[in-house]
């Protein structure tokens, strides 16, 4: 029997504002797409959505540059009050330039610009988006909300677009995790021929991310949800923070 996997678009959700019922939104629409939650399901979710929720929208009236951001601004020639929030949001730069900015976000992962955000942005320029402050907490929490309201344990993956050491393009990955593995270590099975896998551990979280961004887009498409149906995963209740690289063995630094 073939082994299928599928990707559903939530359509339907609206312009999510700070002290939404999130939980309460992706219920609604996956009612009116006539999807019924089972166990074993993934809800993709996208980062943006999460944020506005969490009340992570920052107005960039509000931001007063200190020295060190206006310091870091003139190098890489950004809006000084974006620079801030980037410096607030990171542990260190690792590399910058005109018109790149390159931290160690405080979550342990490297990326550009701290995940700070402009696009699909309701304030567009005055205003800027923040990744949710502990985004596994926020997937813990979705997670439990939905499974009080339907009695059904999903998997939540919360995704973000970031670019990769070495190859051009963003790809989703994810930043929080609950209900299922983040990394899923399948050393001392047996591959095709027999043989015992010794060093194989799958990123499945972002691979469930990426996946889902196919559907998700990074433009106009409006679906920060998707349903991720048919994995056979252990179970296992992981954390995205599994998925950081230790500074230690990190080669690309």
């Amino acid at each position: 029997m073939g082994y299928e996997v599928t990707l559903t678009a939530v359509s339907g959700i609206p312009h999510v504002h700070a002290g939404d019922d999130l939980a309460g939104l992706i219920l609604t629409a996956l009612a009116q797409n006539q999807l019924t939650l089972q166990p074993g399901d993934v809800l993709a979710v996208a980062q943006k959505i999460v944020s506005k929720a969490e009340g992570r929208l920052v107005r960039l009236a509000d931001v007063t540059p200190g020295a060190e951001a206006l310091r870091v601004a003139a190098i890489t020639e950004k809006d000084p009050r974006v620079v801030e929030l980037i410096l607030q949001e990171s542990e260190e730069i690792s590399r910058m330039r005109p018109g790149l900015l390159i931290v160690r976000h405080r979550l342990g992962f490297t990326s550009a610009n701290a995940g700070i955000d402009r696009s699909n942005v309701a304030d567009g320029e005055e205003a800027v988006l923040l990744l949710p402050r502990d985004p596994d907490v926020s997937a813990r929490r979705l997670r439990q909300t939905i499974a009080e309201r339907t009695g059904v344990n999903v998997g939540v993956v919360i995704t973000d677009s970031h670019g990769r050491p070495f190859r051009l393009g963003t790809v989703g990955v994810a930043i929080g995790v609950a209900g299922l593995p983040a990394l899923w270590d399948r050393r001392g099975e047996p591959d095709l021929y027999g043989y015992t896998l010794q060093h194989t551990t799958v990123g499945v979280a972002d691979e469930i991310a990426a996946a889902a961004g196919l559907l998700m887009g990074q433009a106009a498409e409006g679906i920060p949800v998707v349903l991720v149906r048919g994995l056979r995963l252990p179970e296992a209740d992981g954390r995205a923070t599994d998925l950081v690289r230790p500074k230690e063995m990190d080669l690309y630094r």
